[in-house]
């Protein structure tokens, strides 16, 4: 049995940097994950989280990330497009995240398959609220990721 571990990284009180960890809660409420799902509120724990990557197949992390585009524009990446996204850091626990990659890499621990469920952030100040537009790509995120549990 293959096993998928569900990653959320963000700050919950720099308002959109929260996403991550606002979409496992959500996925945590949700009825229905496939056997071999792990979800994990990773924070912005970056190299401590390199236990968790072990017996892991299939990594998906959620998170904001700078992709260029309007506030609340979500984006799928795959692959080694992972790393590159967390170049432009909007958070530190990014750098956390890249480094954590690379340790793993070299301990022969990376996930067969990585993938990335981004949103475009609209603000990174102190707050415990998303933005409105971050808010309402909400529904989009969590569809994106179930299409990936479910093999979509």
């Amino acid at each position: 049995m293959s096993h998928t571990l569900v990653l959320g990284l963000g700050n919950t009180i720099m308002s959109d940097d929260g996403i991550g960890p606002k979409v496992i809660e959500q996925l945590q409420q949700a009825a229905g994950l496939p056997e071999g799902v792990t979800l994990l509120d990773g924070g912005t724990l970056g190299l401590d989280l390199l236990p968790h990557l072990e017996g892991v197949q299939r990594l998906i992390i959620v998170d904001a990330v700078e992709i260029g585009k309007a506030p609340g524009t979500c984006v799928r990446l795959a692959g080694d497009d992972v790393p590159m996204a967390l170049e432009t850091k909007l958070s530190p626990h990014q750098m956390g995240m890249k480094d954590l990659l690379a340790v793993a890499r070299l301990m022969d621990q990376l996930p067969d398959e990585i993938v990335l469920i981004g949103v475009q952030p609209a603000c990174l100040e102190m707050d415990t609220e998303l933005t409105p537009e971050v808010a309402a790509a909400m529904p989009a995120l969590l569809a994106m990721v179930q299409a990936e549990l479910s093999g979509n």
